[in-house]
């Protein structure tokens, strides 16, 4: 006689060993986990000095550019990691990235919040991408519609 093969539903049984791939882990975090400031300073001296400007320069633009003085000392101030109570105010980042024609802070910002960014031409191929996949979908949807109500009908607009 023939013997059926018992078919296993995945719903029932319980998985104790496989993550839950879309899980995301939210870290426990302790006081002082989030302290960046030495991290700051070393991407502010980074930029600083793959610029391809003097400091003097920077400083100069920046504060063309802000309407604010901003000197040299400021700048040497801010990249330095043993002058921890001087970084960056927030408001200056993106004064600084323009001159130094950087995103290094922005990016290691948006990573540390669990995302990530796209500039330019990336922008606009992700965006391509999304349409074409839509595109794709709704043509899939189409012709299933037109499975279902057969050969013999038209559409009228």
């Amino acid at each position: 006689m023939f013997k059926m093969q018992r078919r296993f539903d995945m719903a029932r049984i319980k998985d104790r060993y496989t993550l839950d791939m879309f899980e995301v882990a939210n870290p426990v975090l302790m006081a002082g986990d989030m302290d960046y400031r030495s991290t700051v300073s070393a991407m502010v001296s980074k930029m600083l000095s793959t610029s391809g400007l003097n400091r003097h320069d920077i400083a100069v633009e920046m504060s063309r550019l802000e309407g604010v003085h901003v000197s040299k000392y400021m700048l040497d101030a801010w990249s330095s990691e043993a002058r921890e109570d001087f970084n960056i105010p927030f408001y200056q980042v993106l004064v600084l990235e323009t001159v130094c024609d950087s995103n290094t802070l922005t990016d290691w910002h948006v990573e540390k919040r669990g995302g990530k960014v796209a500039y330019g031409k990336s922008v606009l191929e992700g965006e391509l991408g999304k349409l074409e996949v839509l595109k794709q979908d709704v043509a899939k949807q189409i012709k299933e519609i037109k499975k279902v109500l057969g050969d013999d009908h038209e559409i009228t607009l």
